[in-house]
C-alpha cells in the first residue's frame, strides 16, 4: 500500500500487486537456490557444526532436496509473474485507447510528449499493443529468454534425463549464466513505475486524485502539480551470489597414474600436493582431452593417510567410456586431469558413531574403501581417537563373471541381505549403543534402511538408536 504506487494501481488494480509479490519471491529465490550447491560453503559448515547435534548436521545432506524445492518455487511464482504483467500491459493498453477523460486516461497521457522520462503508462500511442510491448522492451524481451532458459533447465532436469543423458542436463543447466544476466537487466527499463519522492512532496495523490482536471493550473486552491513518476532499481543481489559461486570455485590441475581393473573400472591415483582430505569426501573431475565443459563427481576411494588421493570410475555412460578409453591409449603424456574439491558428505562423521554399518551397492562402494584404508591405518598407529568398536559392511557388486568377495566364478550368495536380521543382531549386540547406517546406492534401498532404521531404533535414550546417513551428489 505505499502511497508512491497510488496512481499505478488506479491503472493496473490487484495485478500490481501480484506482479510485485511474485518479483520479491522470485529475487529472493533464485539467491537461494545457488546456496545448496555451493559446495565449499557447505564443506565449511559441515566442518564447523561437528559440536551440533546430528539432526541439524545431517540437514546439509539434504541440500538437493532443498535445491529442487526452491527451483518448484521459483517456476511457480514465475508463471504468477509472467500471468501477472500479461494483464498489467491489457490495463496499460485499455488506459492508453481510453478517452472518456477518466483518472486512467489522464494518467496515460502525462508526459507523453515529453523526454524527462516522467511518464506512467509504458504505451504511448493507441496502435501499440501487449504483444508489441512483450517482445520489443528489454523487460519483455529478457523476460521470454529468461523463462525460456527456465523451462530448459527443469525439463532437463527430470530424474529419467539425468540418469541416460547427463550431458543434457550438464549443458542445460549452465542457461542459469543467462538466466541471472537477464534477471539483472530485466528491471533496468522501469515499466511498472512509482511517484517520484519530489513528486510526492508537491502532490498528494490521496488528495489531489479528487479532481486531475486542475492538475497544474493556477485557477485552483488544490495546489496540485502534475505528478511525476520514475522507475524502480533492479536488484543483483541474486547474480552476486552467482558470481560468489563462481569465484569460490577452486579447481587445479594434477598428473593421474592409471590403473585399469576388471569389469571396465578406471583407477586414478593423482600425488597429495597441497590437497587435504577427510573420508568419504568427494571430488568434481574435469578432462579436457574428452570434454572442457562436463564436470562429474566421484568419491574419493584414498585414505587421508596415504600420500596421494585416488578415484574409481565405472564405465557408466559416454564420459565415463571415452574416459576410460583415453586412458587405456598408450600416449607419451598421460591426459591432463583437472580436479575440484574435495566437498563434504555424509560418510565423514562415521568415526562419530561407536558403531558403524556401511552399505554400499555397485560403484557406491567407493566411500567406504577410503573408511576402510583408514581404519586399518589408524588401527596401525594406535590411534586413540578411534570410536568405531565395530564396522559392518555389505556390497553388491553387479560383475556378472565373478564373486567381489572370493573372486570365484560361482555367486557364494545371491539377492540383497535380509535387513531385518542385519539391524536386529546390531541391535541385541550393541544394546546401548549409537550405530551410524551409511548407504551409497539407489533410492529403492534407501527407503528399506531408512525404514529399518525407524523400526530398530529404542524409544528410550539409553538404548540402541540408529541413525540413517546418504550420499547424495
Amino acid at each position: 500500500r505505499d502511497k508512491k504506487f497510488y496512481y499505478t494501481r488506479v491503472l493496473l488494480g490487484s495485478a500490481l500487486a501480484w506482479a510485485r509479490a511474485s518479483a520479491k519471491c522470485l529475487n529472493f529465490n533464485s539467491m537461494l537456490i545457488l546456496l545448496p550447491v555451493c559446495r565449499n560453503l557447505l564443506s565449511f559448515l559441515r566442518g564447523t557444526c561437528l559440536c551440533c547435534r546430528r539432526t541439524m548436521r545431517k540437514q546439509l545432506d539434504r541440500n538437493l532436496t532443498f535445491h529442487k524445492l526452491v527451483a518448484y518455487a521459483i517456476a511457480l511464482f514465475t508463471a504468477v509473474h509472467i500471468i501477472a504483467h500479461l494483464c498489467n500491459f491489457e490495463w496499460y493498453n485499455d488506459s492508453q485507447q481510453a478517452a472518456d477523460g477518466s483518472l486512467s486516461s489522464i494518467l496515460s497521457n502525462l508526459h507523453q510528449d515529453e523526454e524527462s522520462n516522467k511518464w506512467l503508462n509504458p504505451i504511448h500511442t493507441n496502435s501499440t499493443t501487449p504483444a508489441y510491448v512483450t517482445f520489443t522492451t528489454i523487460p519483455g524481451l529478457t523476460g521470454v529468454i529468461i523463462t525460456l532458459a527456465l523451462i530448459l533447465m527443469v525439463t532437463s532436469s527430470m530424474e529419467f534425463i539425468r540418469r541416460s543423458y547427463f550431458e543434457v542436463f550438464w549443458y542445460t543447466h549452465h542457461l542459469f549464466i543467462i538466466y541471472f544476466a537477464g534477471l539483472v537487466i530485466h528491471g533496468i527499463a522501469g515499466l511498472v513505475r512509482g511517484q517520484t519522492a519530489e513528486s510526492l512532496n508537491k502532490h498528494n495523490p490521496e488528495h489531489c486524485a479528487q479532481d486531475p482536471r486542475y492538475w497544474g493550473g493556477n485557477n485552483t486552491d488544490s495546489h496540485c502539480e502534475e505528478p511525476e513518476f520514475g522507475s524502480i532499481p533492479a536488484e543483483v543481489s541474486p547474480s552476486i551470489c552467482s558470481l560468489c559461486r563462481v569465484l569460490l570455485a577452486t579447481p587445479r590441475s594434477a598428473q593421474a597414474v592409471a590403473v585399469v581393473h576388471p569389469s571396465k573400472v578406471l583407477e586414478l591415483q593423482m600425488h597429495k600436493k597441497g590437497f587435504s582430505m577427510e573420508v568419504g569426501q568427494y571430488i568434481f573431475i574435469n578432462c579436457p582431452s574428452v570434454s572442457h565443459l562436463e564436470w562429474h563427481p566421484f568419491t574419493l576411494t584414498s585414505a587421508p593417510e596415504e600420500d596421494f588421493f585416488s578415484v574409481h570410475i565405472r564405465a557408466a555412460g559416454d564420459w565415463t567410456e571415452n574416459l576410460i578409453d583415453t586412458f587405456q591409449q598408450q600416449k607419451p603424456k598421460t591426459p591432463r586431469i583437472e580436479v575440484d574439491g574435495p566437498f563434504g558428505t555424509a560418510s565423514e562423521d562415521v568415526f562419530q558413531y561407536e558403531v558403524a554399518m556401511l552399505v554400499g551397492a555397485g560403484i557406491g562402494v567407493t566411500p567406504f574403501a577410503s573408511v576402510l584404508k583408514s581404519i586399518w591405518y589408524k588401527f596401525q598407529h594406535a590411534d586413540q581417537r578411534l570410536k568405531t568398536k565395530k564396522v559392518g559392511q555389505a556390497a553388491f557388486n553387479f560383475d556378472n563373471d565373478t564373486d567381489v568377495v572370493t573372486g570365484l566364478k560361482q555367486k557364494t550368495a545371491f539377492g540383497r541381505p535380509m535387513w531385518s536380521n542385519e539391524f536386529s543382531a546390531v541391535a541385541t549386540a550393541h544394546p546401548r549403543s549409537v550405530v551410524g547406517v551409511f548407504l551409497c546406492g539407489p533410492q529403492a534401498l534407501a527407503k528399506s534402511l531408512q525404514k529399518c532404521c525407524h523400526q530398530y531404533s529404542s524409544l528410550d535414550p539409553r538404548k540402541v538408536k540408529f541413525y540413517f546417513n546418504k550420499e547424495n551428489f
